[in-house]
């Protein structure tokens, strides 16, 4: 019995995970590369707001031990020469930083048990690179995640200058930590997410439309990469506002044409429209009042009516202002064809008579299919 129940799970998983999807997204290596140059300013501010700790320890020189203390440790210029991200087929994002450089400010204080001395600092690092490759999995609430799968950093030249009694310049080669591998996952990982994915990808899986509707972009599989472009397929599933039983439609397959020229491509299935318009039917957004515009903007009064339906003229000898109440009777139907689309509304139109005791009278009801 566990062992058929375990079987039933796996299988309607499965059926979860080749669902197919409602709307499909085409970043090409178009798009990352415009995106590069946006993301490159954005990853160069974050570096400026980053908030190092101090550094504080013992060193041995000479004939004893210096106490050193670094403080206030800021990036004043980052600089990227040379970037590039491309896409790895099945794997991910591989991105490479050449010839990096940076100038960083900080406090110095020195203390041995001769002397001690202390003043401001300007450390200069250059020749730094970064090669670091990304995955994109999946977490259990369809978002993207993305995983360091590899890095590897190169040394880099550093140049300290120091102001102060004992100030002086030291240039030496050295592993540079500002640049390291675990700095690229915690940098680098926003820069990434940011390029590739966007704010979109890592907020709720439910975004409201308006006060009526809700939509559902999570990701209904993991993300397809491939040499010129990545592609994810979004749930693009349209529910009534706090109301998120499965609408009766089924998603059938559909593609993007192979097509790479633009920087980005949106595609949108029949199954969006059809689960958007069964959204919008459900909350009632299809039945309209119109009252007073039809007397006080168009001046359409009973008397009108009257002249085309005579059992209205016959009920209604003074003219009265009318209000028209309508309704869509079905969910409308939405069908695409490959250069137009289609929209079926099946509805009603009830007609009343506005009183002058502010009541209404129902004079007749017409069914309409547009």
């Amino acid at each position: 019995m566990k062992a058929c129940c375990s079987l039933l799970l796996l299988s309607l998983v499965c059926v979860q995970l080749k669902a197919n999807p409602g709307v499909k997204v085409r970043l090409t290596q178009k798009g990352l590369e415009y995106a590069k140059e946006v993301g490159l300013e954005i990853l160069k501010q974050n570096m400026k707001k980053e908030n190092f700790p101090d550094l504080t320890g013992y060193e041995k020189f000479g004939l004893g031990n210096v106490k050193y203390n670094i403080s206030r440790i800021r990036i004043a210029t980052v600089e990227f020469p040379s970037a590039s991200m491309s896409l790895i087929p099945r794997t991910g994002i591989k991105l490479v930083i050449g010839n990096a450089s940076l100038t960083a400010d900080m406090n110095w204080n020195i203390r041995t048990w001769m002397f001690r001395d202390s003043g401001r600092s300007t450390v200069y690092i250059s020749k730094v690179f970064v090669t670091a490759i990304f995955s994109t999995p999946l977490d259990n609430s369809g978002h993207t995640l993305i995983s360091l799968t590899s890095c590897r950093t190169t040394s880099g030249d550093i140049d300290i200058k120091l102001n102060g009694k004992s100030g002086g310049k030291l240039n030496q080669g050295q592993n540079v930590q500002l640049f390291s591998c675990s700095n690229a996952n915690r940098s680098v990982h926003v820069y990434i997410r940011i390029l590739i994915i966007g704010k979109l990808f890592y907020s709720a899986v439910l975004m409201p439309i308006d006060d009526l509707a809700e939509i559902d972009y999570s990701l209904n599989s993991l993300p397809a990469v491939f040499r010129p472009y990545i592609e994810l397929d979004l749930k693009g599933i349209v529910h009534p506002a706090g109301n998120y039983t499965g609408p009766p439609y089924v998603a059938a397959p559909f593609t993007i044409p192979d097509q790479t020229d633009s920087m980005l491509y949106l595609a949108f299935s029949e199954y969006f429209f059809q689960t958007s318009s069964f959204a919008y039917y459900t909350a009632g957004a299809f039945n309209r009042t119109i009252a007073e515009e039809t007397y006080s903007y168009f001046n359409i009064s009973t008397e009108i009516f009257g002249s085309i339906i005579p059992e209205v003229a016959k009920y209604s000898v003074t003219p009265y202002p009318v209000m028209l109440k309508l309704m869509a009777t079905e969910t409308p139907l939405i069908s695409l064809q490959p250069d137009s689309f289609t929209l079926e509304i099946q509805g009603s139109m009830e007609v009343f008579a506005v009183l002058p005791d502010s009541t209404n009278q129902s004079l007749f009801t017409m069914n309409t299919v547009s």
